[in-house]
């Protein structure tokens, strides 16, 4: 939950820079259509519990509908392994997948690889896995992978996107593959679901996925490591949450990141969760709208998309309060920036 992702393990590892690294990056011949999205996680328990969503002029709507309204093209689904309520485990997030497949959205899955939250300042193995080691744990990593990849092509659902765990400031499947003690052990996890994507949908883009954007220092660090140990992965994920007043320094500190990431090892970018606190609507569509505009500037089309987390989240659900939907539930302006 955002309100607890804000932490990050201070314990890093220093790796020498890398022998091979990538001084320029390849250009792709094609870009696909630049993905503005919104993750969605939440929605069918909302729905469950009577949530209710309205256009901009105060109908009340499909939440998808309203979305796609403002500009959204892509959905992203988290999957958790075992959740206790069965929400965002696999049979939710194929039915919902499919129901956003069938009104054209494009889509992005999320493995946690955890039965709840994962995010910088936690990484629980779930408790099916709790005494496993890592070997086992690659092994768990793929079946788990497979099994959701499985159910989702079977539903004729094919994912864009897939990200190998989420937030990983400091790996996942905690202390197996916690990265500043243990990156070969990440780096194994990764190429494991990596391996198990690729099985079922080849085509799709493979992310590693850590927070606070601007960190230049932090993303060095990670995918330096990862390098080293031979992980795959085919684009960097970034997460970025700035106050009203720091926006623009974080959005050129993210933009200079950026860049960095593509020159030093030639992969895609996405910005896979942003999110402003919903009491600033005007500050969080100037930053959005900035940052789609940096995203989309990269070189070599290499900038996928953003995406909003939870953009729908209103009158006070799970407390959180970084969503873009006033408490009647209609989108606010913030949601502008999303319009091609």
């Amino acid at each position: 939950m955002k309100t607890l992702r804000r932490s990050r393990s201070s314990a890093r590892r220093c790796f020498p820079a890398l022998a091979l690294l990538v001084l320029a990056p390849a250009v792709r011949a094609s870009a696909a259509e630049f993905a503005r999205g919104a993750d969605t996680g939440w929605l069918s328990e909302m729905e469950s519990r009577g949530v209710k969503f309205r256009d901009a002029s105060g109908t009340g709507r499909d939440c998808l509908a309203v979305l796609q309204q403002c500009g959204i093209n892509a959905i992203r689904l988290r999957v958790w392994v075992d959740p206790r309520d069965g929400w965002c485990g696999r049979d939710d997030v194929v039915k919902t997948a499919a129901r956003a497949k069938s009104r054209g959205f494009r889509l992005m899955i999320d493995f946690h690889y955890s039965d709840r939250w994962a995010d910088p300042g936690k990484q629980n193995k779930p408790a099916a896995w709790r005494d496993h080691g890592l070997e086992q744990l690659k092994l768990d990593v793929r079946a788990h992978t497979l099994d959701v990849l499985r159910a989702l092509k079977s539903a004729g659902v094919t994912p864009e996107w897939i990200q190998i765990g989420n937030e990983t400031n400091s790996g996942m499947l905690w202390p197996d593959g916690r990265a500043s003690t243990a990156m070969a052990g990440f780096a194994g996890l990764v190429t494991s679901g990596y391996d198990a994507a690729k099985s079922v949908f080849p085509d799709a883009v493979i992310i590693v996925h850590i927070s606070n954007g601007y960190d230049g220092k932090l993303f060095r660090w990670m995918f330096d490591g990862l390098t080293a140990n031979h992980a795959k992965f085919d684009a960097i994920g970034m997460s970025l949450y700035p106050t009203p007043d720091n926006w623009r320094k974080l959005t050129a500190e993210c933009l200079a990141n950026m860049r960095d990431m593509i020159a030093r090892y030639g992969k895609d970018i996405v910005v896979s969760e942003v999110g402003m606190e919903v009491t600033a609507p005007e500050a969080c569509r100037d930053f959005i709208a900035d940052l789609i505009a940096k995203t989309k500037s990269l070189p070599g089309h290499r900038g996928l998309g953003v995406f909003y987390w939870e953009p729908e989240c209103h009158a006070g659900w799970a407390g959180y309060t970084k969503g873009a939907f006033a408490p009647d539930g209609r989108p606010t302006i913030a949601m502008d920036a999303f319009k091609p």
